[in-house]
């Protein structure tokens, strides 16, 4: 009798043993294992408002079209008021981040908001191949769109009419083009077009055209120009040696660690591999 006790106590050792050591879960590994199922299943909710910036439009539509489908449960909103009036509706606590493309001032910066960089962009000046000037400086060519100067031979070209082609009103290539020359509202154009493609195309089948473009859609179909000896490229532009250039900013009220969980997420995915393509893809430059 005492040999099959100590037996049945040894049987039912070994299937408390085995089902420990095969398939069930210790209390300690079953909590780890339904936290991280339930932070996979949390899902962001709510709604993100954006103001400012016009010119950033395009960098909006389609960083909120992309982060939106990734968050279905999120609304990003944008208005697009000009950037000093989505600064100040940031700091009336209105919106969530003001856009804006210029660097944030001083007495901005003084009052809590803090500049968040996105994105840089760079504007490529271009003229049609037949244009044997491959370099001007920033003075003359804002004479140029101006109406001051108006043959190429005035630059020490060929006698030639200097045909200046340009954005619609309201494009933000053309406001930012302007406000760095320092002719806004100044320009002398023979023709407004509504797009970066139209302009390309114009310029390149125009002899004595020049007009501006976003940098990455420039190709061999035109010549691009330096300026003030600089060339357009995303490494001078990195370096601020090109003139044509500006950052867009998304800015904040307070530093990123005091904001909400929304504006966070947008923020990381705005840096995250597939927020850099978004930046990219709209012809825009990551900042360094």
């Amino acid at each position: 009798m005492k040999r099959r006790i100590i037996a049945i106590m040894a049987a039912v050792s070994l299937m408390t043993f085995g089902l420990v050591g095969c398939g069930s879960e210790s209390p300690q590994s079953a909590d780890a294992a339904e936290q991280g199922k339930n932070e996979e299943s949390v899902e962001l909710n709510g709604t993100i408002k954006l103001a400012g910036s016009t010119s950033m439009e395009k960098l909006c539509e389609a960083m909120s079209e992309s982060f939106m489908e990734r968050n279905p449960g999120v609304t990003v909103t944008v208005e697009y008021t000009g950037s000093g009036a989505g600064l100040e509706s940031l700091a009336a606590g209105s919106v969530d981040i003001g856009n804006a493309s210029r660097g944030l001032k001083d007495e901005e910066k003084a009052s809590g908001v803090v500049e968040n960089i996105v994105a840089i962009d760079g504007i490529a000046v271009i003229t049609n191949k037949s244009c044997s000037i491959k370099d001007v400086t920033s003075k003359d060519l804002a004479k140029i769109y101006s109406g001051e100067i108006t043959d190429w031979a005035e630059l020490g070209g060929e006698e030639q009419p200097i045909i200046v082609i340009g954005r619609e009103a309201g494009s933000g290539t053309r406001d930012a083009f302007e406000e760095l020359l320092e002719v806004k509202d100044g320009c002398v154009y023979a023709q407004e077009l509504d797009s970066t493609g139209a302009v390309l195309a114009k310029v390149a089948t125009t002899p004595g055209a020049i007009g501006y473009v976003s940098l990455d859609v420039v190709d061999d179909t035109v010549s691009g120009l330096k300026i003030d000896g600089v060339e357009p490229t995303e490494e001078e532009i990195l370096a601020g040696n090109y003139m044509l250039q500006r950052p867009f900013v998304m800015a904040t009220k307070g530093e990123m660690s005091g904001q909400n969980e929304l504006v966070q997420a947008w923020f990381n995915y705005i840096n995250s591999d597939d927020g850099k393509e978004v930046i990219k893809q709209v012809g825009l430059i990551i900042p360094q």
